[in-house]
């Protein structure tokens, strides 16, 4: 049987993954947008808006949950 505490650091597990993923993919389509050559600048820039913003939210969900509480791993 689990606690509610690897409960929910399941839970955020599960998230990051997510967000992983999403990362990923949209590093995939922002590299397939630049080399078809005909690509709309503004997806471009979507793309990689997304990117820097889910990799800021990536970060800070690790830092709230796992490394929270412990400054000197930050």
């Amino acid at each position: 049987m689990t606690s509610p505490s690897e409960q929910s650091m399941a839970e955020v597990s599960a998230v990051l993954l997510n967000l992983e993923h999403t990362i990923a993919r949209a590093k995939k389509g922002l590299t397939k947008v630049k080399k078809s050559g005909g690509g709309d600048k503004n997806v471009e820039l979507a793309l990689e808006n997304a990117i820097t913003e889910l990799s800021k939210q990536h970060k800070r969900l690790m830092q709230d949950t796992y490394y929270a509480g412990h400054p000197r791993l930050l």
